[in-house]
């Protein structure tokens, strides 16, 4: 079922993706032949629509539009035509090419607004009231005794015991992480934690360790105040925006952090994930619940958004940048050079989604 409904996600994210460029190019006149759901070989042609058949293809991750004049050294390229990419200005060229990535924005954008709507996980501290708000588990340190314990991000916190000591939410108290965090470091004897996993009720027993936080016991964990907030369509549109805006940011600083940290061999990858290791996190959604799934998806939208933003060769923004470039010096990029560069950027995305999946592969086993 977590494989159905990453496939599902995928395919969704894909379409909106090349929906946008579709949409764009169409608007400018530009003629668009293909609209493929995944690469070739062509697997199945689904149904022609504005004059552009729609396709299924073999190989399922990623999706494509065929622009009619897109590469600079195919011959319809060469051709003289309207509906040519290459016969519209630069500023109309940018605009097709960061269609896709607006779309994707607007997606993540529409999924947090729906999910306001109809009630979704929120921190305390918005300016809005949270409804039935606990103590939830945001990160589990790999490797600690908390992930060995067998404890998982989105984990409610309901009790926590320590032989007759026990303290737990009431319904005139909350269990705050404060409160969490001194009872597990006043001992590092073994702790049993009573929490819901979506509708799901366990107990985890673990065991402190002090050398994760100098000089007292903790566990490997982070939690937050998290209730759920449902709004009208009118400020869950509002809300929705600036959330996604906040996800947005943030996770622009993080791939730039990571990138920057790359450059002087200090990257930390195991943060970095596959399709292979993204079908579990699927998973650990799906059994929170739907609006858990809904924000988990909006967030792939974002990150999907900013990655092909990215000044990379074969990625959006890497034509972007020859299109900025072509702007500044008024001639055309040699096609040699363009393809060139391009395959080079393509096989290496290939290369580097190799390596991811085989490292996923090898934490399942």
């Amino acid at each position: 079922m977590s494989i159905i409904i990453f496939f599902i996600i995928l395919s969704a994210l894909i379409i909106v993706h090349e929906l946008g460029h579709f949409l764009v190019a169409k608007k400018f006149g530009i003629r668009v032949d293909e609209f493929g759901l995944g690469y070739p070989p062509r697997a199945k042609k689904l149904f022609s629509w504005w004059g552009t058949d729609f396709t299924l293809n073999w190989l399922p991750f990623g999706g494509f539009v065929k622009i009619f004049g897109e590469n600079p050294d195919s011959a319809e390229a060469e051709e003289v035509s309207s509906e040519s990419f290459q016969s519209k200005n630069r500023g109309i060229q940018a605009s097709v090419l960061a269609a896709g990535v607006f779309f994707n924005f607007l997606f993540a954008w529409l999924l947090i607004s729906l999910g306001f709507m109809t009630g979704i996980p929120s921190p305390a501290g918005l300016s809005v009231p949270l409804e039935n708000p606990r103590t939830i588990i945001t990160l589990v340190v790999p490797g600690s005794p908390a992930d060995l314990g067998g404890l998982k991000s989105g984990d409610a916190i309901g009790s926590l015991s320590r032989g007759n000591d026990v303290i737990s939410a009431t319904e005139d108290a909350q269990l705050s992480p404060q409160i969490v965090s001194e009872f597990i470091s006043l001992s590092p004897e073994p702790i049993t934690f009573s929490i819901n996993r979506g509708e799901t009720a366990k107990e985890v027993t673990v065991t402190p360790a002090t050398d994760i936080i100098a000089e007292r016991p903790a566990v490997g964990i982070a939690m937050e105040t998290i209730g759920t907030v449902q709004l009208p369509p009118h400020q869950a549109f509002w809300h929705g925006l600036k959330t996604t805006w906040a996800f947005t940011v943030f996770t622009a600083k993080a791939i730039a952090t990571l990138i920057s940290q790359a450059f002087v061999g200090k990257a930390d990858l195991g943060a970095v994930t596959g399709p292979v290791g993204i079908v579990g996190m699927v998973g650990d959604m799906k059994d929170l619940g739907w609006s858990y799934l809904v924000t988990f998806t909006a967030l792939l939208s974002i990150n999907l958004s900013i990655i092909n933003l990215l000044p990379f060769p074969a990625l959006d923004g890497g034509r972007l940048l020859f299109v900025g470039i072509e702007t500044i010096t008024r001639r055309p990029i040699p096609a040699r050079f363009f393809n060139a560069v391009n395959a080079a950027g393509f096989a290496l995305l290939i290369f580097l989604m190799i390596l991811i999946t085989i490292r996923d592969v090898r934490n399942i086993f």
